[in-house]
């Protein structure tokens, strides 16, 4: 009858790895769910740049293949020393003070995620709400890059993210057309 519970009476049959995710498997599912959670969260956050424009990337996101081998897990932002460091957007200061001898600041943003910048000198203390665009940190010495750089990290969780998605979209501008006299061929 519909509803019945079914009852298997015979042996119990098991298969090596059925109904079983594996390690390689569960990594690049776990990191496909959560760009996607980031792609569907960033209409919820306003875009900021954490420099002011244009931006340069000394060096891009490189995310290791499973959660302890080696990459890169930020992105790199060419900047002087002295740069002011802005909110990419709303939120609530995580964490605002040394680790591992380097001034790092943290942003848990409203949607889960949570933005870092370092090497810094934090403007603002821990619990403290701030704006996007607000300046948050100025940059130091001490950056892992051959010249002075920011980097700025994604986290979700304990996973780490690109964080560029996070940056305003460019807006589209139209460049003027050339003078019909200039492009057309010489005596037509």
């Amino acid at each position: 009858m519909p509803g019945d519970a079914v009852v298997h009476s015979g042996p119990v049959v098991h298969r090596p790895g059925h109904g079983r995710v594996g390690r390689g498997t569960l990594w690049p599912m776990t990191t496909l769910l959560l760009s996607l959670l980031l792609a569907l969260a960033q209409s919820a956050v306003p875009g900021v740049r954490p420099l002011p424009a244009p931006l340069s990337v000394a060096r891009w996101w490189d995310p290791p293949p499973t959660p302890y081998a080696a990459g890169h897990r930020g992105v790199d932002l060419s900047a002087p020393v002295g740069a002011e460091i802005r909110a990419v957007a709303a939120g609530r200061v995580h964490h605002a003070g040394p680790v591992a001898g380097r001034g790092v600041l943290s942003l848990a943003l409203p949607n889960g995620l949570r933005t870092t910048y370092e090497p810094v000198r934090p403007l603002v203390t821990e619990g403290e709400q701030v704006r996007a665009g607000q300046v948050v940190a100025v940059l130091t010495e001490g950056s892992h890059c051959p010249a002075p750089c920011l980097h700025w990290g994604l986290l979700a969780g304990e996973t780490y993210l690109n964080p560029l998605p996070l940056l305003p979209r460019p807006t589209p501008r139209l460049l003027p057309a050339e003078h019909p006299a200039e492009s057309s061929p010489a005596g037509v």
